[in-house]
């Protein structure tokens, strides 16, 4: 076995192995470099309209750079950062009715009309507290001078994880569709009226 299967497989076995809630996650993720991995509960699955290729697949797989706590519990979990996170953004797409989520510009002081749609503060929260209560996080930390990037593509392309837009080698067609129209509702908004106070 080469020295990158080694690797992956050490991977794959930690990302299988153990799993925090957000609220231990705070505490327990460590600030370090590596991949991490979604996973959802039955319900979560079911919300979501998704089905597991197989046992125990995770919901989604991706790469933090520089510490996995804060991509995971300072970006993904966090309430307010939908913009910045491609795992909140597929999420929100597929729970839009469920969950009553109302999409808007990533930054509505500067619109830009970016495909990295925003929710409003409501909606945000509610999100959030889905996640909270349906997803568990597991993570691997990056040993020596690996490139993540290699690390992250063998394992999705093991994983399949149906959130995941890239690497995956399959179709996501009904993500990738929903995404699209809560950016097209992102970039028709308008912010309300400023009530002009003469009456």
């Amino acid at each position: 076995m080469t020295n990158d299967a080694l690797v992956v497989n050490a991977a794959l076995r930690a990302l299988a192995g153990l799993r925090h809630p957000r609220i231990e996650a705070v505490n327990l993720v460590p600030k370090a470099p590596g991949l991490y991995a979604f996973y959802g509960d039955g319900q979560a699955w079911s919300d979501l309209g998704l089905t597991s290729a197989f046992d125990d697949q995770p919901l989604y797989v991706g790469k933090a750079e520089m510490s996995l706590n804060g991509r995971d519990v300072g970006t993904h979990f966090a309430t307010g950062k939908t913009g910045s996170s491609t795992v909140r953004r597929s999420l929100a797409a597929l729970l839009t009715q469920q969950l009553d989520l109302v999409a808007v510009p990533r930054n509505p002081a500067k619109p830009d009309g970016s495909a990295n749609f925003g929710l409003d503060s409501a909606s945000d929260t509610r999100l959030s507290n889905w996640m909270e209560q349906r997803l568990l996080l597991a993570t691997w930390v990056k040993a020596g001078d690996l490139t993540l990037d290699d690390v992250e593509t063998a394992v999705v392309r093991q994983l399949r994880p149906p959130l995941n837009l890239d690497k995956v080698g399959e179709s996501r067609a009904r993500v990738r569709e929903a995404r699209k129209r809560m950016a097209d509702i992102a970039r028709a908004w308008q912010p309300s009226p400023v009530p002009t106070g003469n009456g």
